[in-house]
């Protein structure tokens, strides 16, 4: 059995652990590491969404630990799990990881994109700023146009409770004021929510596709950051 090191940023190290390692007996996830996102450094990964293999959940601790982590928890791998980063940090990091010893790794999309029985149409970039969120409402309104019924599924922002976000639904205002969304969740979830689309965001995301997939005939990822897509694409922009 390996021990995994996973670096992330509340988000795509969260979605990499639950499709890829959560249930794989070859390997032991000994922490994450967090970084770009306040307050996450110090908590854990709950067991709910860690799964039965980690009663105690995973620790999340702060990335300048890492190697220390290294060191003290023998890990095997380390897998960098964020994104909108340049180059030269990667590369940075994947240096600092190769002469403390362990292997570096990057997923690909083969491995972590969930395939839905819908189909799937995934708004991605480059990096932040490139106008992912007008072109994800523009597509959104010419599908109902068009009489399809897109239920939008939103790149994580899970900075609150963990487990009580696992899967979260947005059909009205009402509902962010219920699960205390933070101001730039409410900047990507309202323009949708006042054009009529329903949102779905969290933390695992096998289980909000297949809450968003009852009541949905499209799934419209409405994608963060330069991150790929969590969900195997039909049609990518």
């Amino acid at each position: 059995m390996k021990n995994v090191l996973i670096l992330g940023a509340a988000g795509r190290d969260f979605h990499n652990f639950n499709v890829v390692f959560r249930n794989n007996p070859d390997f032991n996830v000994v922490a994450f590491t967090a970084t770009q996102i306040p307050d996450i450094a110090g908590r854990r990964y709950p067991t709910e969404l860690a799964g039965h293999r980690y009663p105690q959940g995973i620790l999340i601790t702060d990335e300048k630990n890492m190697e220390s982590l290294i060191r003290d928890r023998g890990v095997d791998v380390v897998v960098f799990s964020y994104s909108d980063v340049s180059h030269q940090t990667l590369m940075h990091l994947a240096s600092r990881v190769v002469a403390a010893g362990p292997d570096f790794w990057l997923l690909g999309a083969e491995r972590t994109q969930v395939k839905s029985v819908l189909p799937v149409i995934s708004i991605c970039a480059v990096r932040t700023g490139c106008g992912k969120s007008p072109l994800s409402r523009m597509v959104a309104a010419e599908l109902r146009r068009q009489g399809w019924r897109p239920v939008v599924i939103r790149h994580p922002m899970p900075y609150g409770d963990l487990a009580a976000q696992a899967v979260q639904r947005f059909a009205t205002l009402e509902d962010l004021d219920r699960n205390q969304c933070t101001i730039e969740e409410r900047e990507e979830y309202e323009p949708h929510i006042q054009s009529g689309t329903v949102v779905y965001a969290g933390v695992d995301y096998e289980r909000i596709l297949r809450r968003a997939e009852e009541e949905a005939d499209i799934i419209l990822w409405d994608g963060g950051n330069n991150d790929t897509s969590f969900y195997a694409s039909d049609l990518k922009s």
